[in-house]
């Protein structure tokens, strides 16, 4: 596999402008000739959809759900960055580019971080003329708030809805050129295939969620829009259909597969209540501009949080990080929550969570005020847990939230198959080793509007394509590839479910590889996870039904996972170093802050499928920092 990320000569304030003025272009006359396929309705597809569609390419859209509109983009609570500055803060492109690769600890290419920062202000213009209702103030202007990792307020916001307005804005944009017959949508479509012909992306293999039949598609590039793999840990903040098959697929055609051990563990979720539970709720990272976090000073103390004084609280994250206080990066207050819970002072029934208290802020602002910035997260909260967060401090624990590994792409978005892009979370390319709050709505749509529109023309430009049909032997192949593993799952006659294995699978991947990791703990995982997939295929407890088949679409997510979880424990287990949310208890400073090991691996981890019961083959793209230089990562 031979990896060339396509960084663009000159300065990296020029880098982008350089690429666009000196990539090739698609005459307008002749855009309708080009089929693109995207897989995935949510931010960065629906994006890409609307301005490819705008374009004049054949865009079809394939989602999982029955309405694009219900793609997982939609859960988004908190905000969205860009360096507009209104705040008049000290905020700039460079500042958000400092940010966002500091808070990736140092594990992000240079070029691609920079351009998020410079295409961030345009997403801002871009949704606000397509009519997103971001919050003002008294007079007006856009309002800002203060996310983690950063000491201005950049982020813009929607109420605790940012996600789901934004989503709204570019299906309303996608759906204009589904009505002017540029984009054509297939709802309750999951892809299990891609399909490659002569070295290239020609098309995919699909399953009808209704009717259970296999469908193929051709096309002139696949855009891979599917989201993370945070659900391979069971219980995550992600939506019960998210999940790795398309890009594990991708993978095995042999697109390579980066950075899988940069899992994010998101500090402020509801704390599971037991093990009825099939996933967990995010509680927005904009609650700790106005909730202090803290949990009692002495170990197992039950009162009621109202009866606890003030000089018997532990406000931990603001005494241990004083500049950030309990706006600190996501992966710091997790570590740092899970410190306090494994001191036993941790809080609730169970003592696996710590508060998030409103108390000062409604002191000082008033409760109408604090209902005005968080009111619907408040009532989802006294929805889930019959629990008053203006009376009482809420209860929050660290859960699987987002992936920061995903497939690996070069600055066009290109996997390492000609014509299969990645965008959004299903990439590696922007976060590092730790995303930064309200990070994942910017590339989505910086990818989907800005990006792909551009490098996309650029490949097919200077591509040369022999006629595909659906007729063709690398078709049928496939769709026999798929037709296969769903017979072989069918013909399982077992005695535990999906979401059992799925739940076992989870457990071991939590407590073996969550949010800290050991050469012991990796190595046990090593030997659990393959034990427990043989069990699935010999004790699989599957409906038959080979029509609509709710049973059948969770076993074969669970298979995908059973495969990935033992990959990306390899890849935590070769990464001996600690790094953003990636923690080797091997590797850390003596205050038990994580301890880079630059020399060792400054470069992304791409690992290559070689065969079915063949080792995956590691290749490294080497990092190199030429503006911004690897430093301490330090929020005290």
């Amino acid at each position: 596999m031979k990896l060339d990320a396509k960084i663009p000569s000159g300065h990296i304030e020029q880098k982008w402008s350089n690429y666009k003025f000196n990539a090739k272009l698609v005459n307008p006359n002749n855009r309708k000739k080009y089929e693109v396929l995207i897989i995935g309705s949510g931010l960065a597809g629906a994006s890409a959809a609307a301005s490819l569609g705008e374009q004049g390419y054949n865009v079809k859209l394939f989602t999982i759900p029955d309405s694009p509109r219900r793609a997982h983009s939609i859960a988004a609570q908190g905000g969205i960055n860009a360096a507009k500055n209104y705040q008049y803060d000290g905020d700039s492109v460079y500042r958000l580019f400092y940010d966002t690769l500091k808070g990736g600890d140092y594990r992000a290419r240079e070029a691609n971080v920079y351009r998020l920062a410079q295409v961030s202000n345009e997403i801002i213009d871009h949704c606000v003329a397509t009519g997103v209702p971001f919050a003002r103030d008294y007079g007006g202007t856009l309002d800002n708030r203060s996310f983690g990792g950063a000491q201005v307020s950049r982020t813009f916001y929607a109420r605790g809805q940012t996600g789901q307005q934004l989503l709204l804005g570019a299906y309303a944009q996608m759906m204009r050129q589904a009505a002017q017959g540029t984009v054509k949508i297939y709802p309750r479509r999951e892809m299990l295939d891609i399909v490659v012909k002569n070295g290239k992306a020609r098309g995919i293999t699909v399953r009808n969620l209704v009717t259970g039949e296999l469908e193929s598609y051709s096309g002139h590039a696949v855009l891979l829009c599917t989201g993370g793999y945070a659900n391979v840990f069971y219980l995550s903040t992600n939506a019960a259909n998210c999940n790795v098959s398309a890009a594990w697929a991708a993978y095995k055609k042999g697109a390579g597969f980066s950075n899988l051990c940069f899992t994010q563990i998101h500090p402020t979720c509801i704390p599971r209540s037991g093990e009825h539970q099939s996933k967990l709720t995010l509680m927005s990272e904009s609650l700790r501009n106005d909730g202090r976090v803290w949990v009692p000073k002495t170990k197992g103390a039950v009162k009621n949080p109202n009866d606890i004084p003030e000089d018997e609280r532990d406000y931990y994250l603001e005494r241990i990080y004083p500049a950030f206080g309990n706006l600190v990066p996501r992966d710091i207050a997790s570590r740092a929550a899970k410190k306090m819970i494994d001191e036993g002072r941790g809080v609730g029934p169970t003592g696996q969570a710590v508060y998030l208290d409103f108390r000062d802020a409604i002191k000082k602002q008033g409760a109408d005020k604090i209902k005005e910035k968080y009111g619907n997260l408040f009532d989802m909260y006294y929805q889930i847990t019959d629990e008053n967060g203006y009376q009482a401090p809420m209860r929050i624990y660290p859960a699987p939230h987002y992936a920061m590994g995903g497939l690996w792409v070069d600055y066009d978005l290109m996997t390492s198959i000609p014509g299969l892009f990645a965008l959004g979370e299903a990439n590696f390319s922007d976060h590092g080793a730790n995303r930064l709050g309200a990070s994942a709505l910017m590339q989505g749509l910086a990818d989907g509007f800005f990006v792909i529109s551009s490098t996309l023309p650029s490949y097919f430009a200077n591509a040369k394509f022999e006629e595909a049909k659906i007729e063709d032997t690398e078709f049928r192949d496939s769709s026999e590839e798929v037709r296969k593993k769903t017979e072989k799952i069918l013909s399982s006659k077992g005695s535990k479910t999906p979401t059992e294995f799925h739940r076992e699978l989870g457990k071991i991947l939590w407590e073996r590889c969550g949010m800290s990791r050991s050469e012991e703990s990796l190595k046990k995982a090593l030997k659990e996870i393959p034990r427990l997939r043989e069990e699935f295929w010999q004790n699989l407890l599957i409906n038959k039904d080979k029509g609509f088949n709710q049973t059948l679409e969770k076993a074969l997510k669970v298979a995908d996972f059973l495969e990935f979880g033992e990959l990306l424990v390899k890849d935590a287990l070769e990464r001996k170093e600690s790094c953003g949310s990636h923690f080797r208890e091997e590797s850390k400073t003596p205050e038990g802050e994580a301890k880079r090991d630059d020399e060792n691996f400054s470069h992304v981890s791409v690992w290559e499928y070689k065969g079915e019961k063949k080792e995956a083959e590691l290749h490294k793209e080497k990092l190199e920092f030429e503006y911004l230089k690897p430093t301490v990562r330090s929020y005290k």
